[in-house]
């Protein structure tokens, strides 16, 4: 028997029509359980997290049946309250799932802290810009001592106290500078 016999026999045309008949079969059954298992027609809004505390997010996402990961805290941000919610993925609005998980960043308590860097004999625009580019806010209160360098830093002050390498402080503090006069010995 040839081959083009073979392909022309009742045999293997009813093997053709069942194997087509069964793949056909399969996937619509495939398709209608992947429908069922992933709940296909389901939509949950998601919600508006911002500025709640973690319990305001986590009682409002209960009640929608969806779950929720802290990921991380972000920079301390004013605007926000401390111990809130800055950012949410997935955003506010969009649809998902039952069950799904929400990923929280929260808002610190107050901006990390910053070592104070040696600014001893540093000029006072070396200084400044230094302090500026750490995160420090530097204060127009300066206080004169007598040296012989004119604007060089002799110190450093926070709130009217000396602080020197290796104190921390948080990030946006003001800084004054305690610098020489110029005309000491």
């Amino acid at each position: 028997m040839s081959i083009f016999q073979f392909l022309k026999s009742k045999t293997f045309l009813i093997q053709l029509a069942i194997a087509i008949v069964g793949l056909l079969l399969f996937v619509f059954m495939l398709q209608w359980w992947l429908g069922y298992t992933t709940n296909h027609d389901q939509k949950i809004q998601v919600p508006n997290l911002q500025k709640m505390s973690i319990a305001e997010a986590e009682n409002q996402l209960k009640e929608l049946s969806l779950d929720f990961v802290v990921i991380d805290s972000a920079s301390y941000n004013p605007e926000f309250p401390k111990k809130s919610v800055i950012e949410q993925d997935p955003e506010a609005g969009d649809f998902v799932k039952q069950k799904r998980k929400i990923y929280l960043t929260l808002n610190p308590s107050k901006y990390r802290d910053v070592a104070i860097p040696d600014l001893n004999g540093k000029t006072r625009r070396q200084a400044t810009t230094h302090l500026r580019s750490i995160g420090f806010v530097v204060g127009k209160e300066v206080t004169w001592v007598p040296d012989l360098g004119k604007n060089v830093v002799r110190g450093l002050k926070h709130e009217k106290v000396q602080v020197g390498l290796g104190d921390k402080l948080p990030k946006k503090s003001v800084i004054n500078l305690v610098l020489g006069d110029g005309r000491g010995n």
